[in-house]
């Protein structure tokens, strides 16, 4: 198969008009022996997006433990142009957690046609911060420990990439960072640190941080915080939610600037996604969906959002002026070096998965997903 007439997202980040050859769905750098043409020339076609901070859509969380849940999930979001899913859990307790990512293991193991790869596990709790909880139940938070680490890792037969951490509360959090940072990247997460507390994480070898500016310090002129952490440790990734809710324009674009190729998109969904307002439920609190926005029932807290990746891709070019190949990278290549992945997904290039979206060049509407060379 071919693509041809697009203008193509390439791997320096711009694009360029040529054709996309595909074979027995993967990228080729030559022609193959089908003769399907496919015209994208009012498209860009870009590479399958990597949603690697997210908890569910159409009515499942991927915590409710069921094989039912992954396989929705990922159906829902392969159409929606999420090729490769790395799904956030909840802070929930243990053994829920690791019956949650083993479930997950087995679901990655076996083929399952128009779906998308599961691809990794980000674990948002339960090491976190009962000042800076958000939406978590913070009945089940707990310290951090080298050997539940190793637990969870075996659990999800090596799927858990991201594992987040409130380094203030938890006492010898360098010694900790240091013992696990090459098993899972470590993330800071729903913290309450201030500036010096979160530098010394990153110092210490933590590299990534949870939907920034969200339940954490942020940056003022004398209070950098968390945020003026982030910016300071080069090595540093950043998840981004640009729903339109969570996150100012202007503080976006500014974000963008700062920070550039270090930005991670995420939509950070809920189980509401795709589905009508109305209560839910998240972690085992109430939750109500009311047009874009998710809140707790109790206090009124955000409790997430309802917009998928490819939507915040939309909204974060048309609506908050990000330019588009800063965008594209943030929700393709970025989130999968981020978790190790690139070298099978998260570009247009010979080798990798034929994953490809054509967005309309005119609105950036979603036209067609190619998953591994097949149009569904």
């Amino acid at each position: 198969m071919r693509i041809t007439g697009a203008l193509v997202f390439g791997e320096d980040n711009r694009f360029y008009e040529k054709d996309i050859n595909i074979k027995d769905g993967i990228i080729t750098s030559e022609a193959s022996d089908d003769q399907q043409v496919i015209d994208a020339s009012d498209c860009y076609a870009i590479p399958g997006l990597i949603d690697i901070h997210f908890h569910g859509a159409v009515g499942h969380d991927v915590c409710d433990g069921t094989m039912e849940a992954f396989e929705k999930i990922a159906l829902y979001e392969a159409k929606r142009g999420i090729t490769a899913i790395c799904p956030a859990t909840l802070t929930l307790p243990v053994d829920h957690l690791k019956k949650v990512l083993s479930l997950g293991a087995e679901y990655s193991k076996k083929s399952h046609e128009g779906a998308a790869d599961l691809v990794g596990f980000n674990m948002e709790g339960p090491f976190i911060s009962r000042q800076k909880k958000g939406a978590q139940n913070p009945e089940y938070i707990r310290q951090c420990s080298p050997e539940l680490i190793d637990e969870f890792l075996e659990a999800s037969k090596g799927l858990l990439k991201i594992s987040g951490l409130a380094p203030e509360e938890n006492p010898g959090y360098r010694e900790y960072i240091e013992m696990v940072k090459d098993r899972v990247k470590v993330s800071l997460a729903h913290t309450g640190a201030d500036y010096g507390v979160a530098m010394k994480a990153f110092e210490a070898g933590a590299s990534h941080a949870v939907h920034l500016y969200n339940a954490m310090t942020g940056m003022s002129h004398r209070e950098p915080g968390v945020v003026g952490a982030v910016y300071d440790s080069k090595h540093v990734n950043a998840e981004l939610i640009c729903d339109g809710i969570h996150v100012h324009p202007a503080v976006v674009r500014a974000t963008f600037d700062m920070m550039g190729d270090r930005i991670v998109l995420i939509s950070d969904s809920l189980r509401c996604t795709g589905m009508p307002d109305g209560s839910y439920q998240l972690g085992g609190l109430d939750i109500k969906k009311t047009g874009k926005e998710c809140r707790l029932t109790e206090g009124g807290a955000i409790a997430g959002s309802v917009t998928d990746l490819t939507e915040c891709l939309r909204t974060v070019v048309m609506d908050m002026g990000v330019p588009l190949e800063l965008a594209v990278a943030a929700a393709t290549i970025n989130p999968a070096r981020c978790i190790g992945v690139e070298d099978r997904y998260g570009l247009i290039k010979p080798g990798l998965a034929a994953n490809i979206l054509l967005l309309k060049k005119s609105d950036l509407t979603l036209k067609a997903v190619y998953l591994k060379g097949a149009l569904i």
